[in-house]
């Protein structure tokens, strides 16, 4: 978590710096095999250099990135689950539960189909 520690630092609102520094620690502890890293102001992780999940923050909501394959292929869960999302993002509201089985599916899918990716993002 020392990656995302300044990031952390500069979140006012305590009760989403805790949500985040919670979703964060749970995606370092569940793939640890995963980089941390932070990258255009956003916490990251990366697998063998390839991008595999982002997310950033806003007024209302914790924004997850599992890039637009991801929100592809996992779209009707991510509704199921209450979200809403747009092609890149989806939105987990700061008062709302974090569905972490959805979020290890996601970030599973895309190590496995970014297994044999060369490239940061998909092409």
């Amino acid at each position: 978590m020392e990656a995302f520690a300044e990031y952390l630092a500069q979140i006012d609102n305590p009760q989403h710096r805790e949500r985040t520094e919670e979703v964060l620690k749970w995606v370092a502890e569940k793939f640890p095999a995963m980089e941390p890293k932070i990258a255009w102001n956003q916490p990251m992780f990366t697998d063998h250099g390839t991008f595999i999940i982002g997310f950033s923050i806003a007024k209302q909501h914790l924004a997850v990135a599992p890039e637009k394959a991801g929100i592809d292929y996992f779209s009707d869960d991510i509704v199921q689950a209450g979200y809403d999302h747009t092609k890149q993002l989806v939105r987990i509201k700061w008062d709302g539960p974090v569905d972490y089985s959805l979020l290890e599916r996601m970030i599973e899918f895309n190590i496995t189909d970014k297994a044999d990716c060369t490239t940061f993002w998909r092409k």
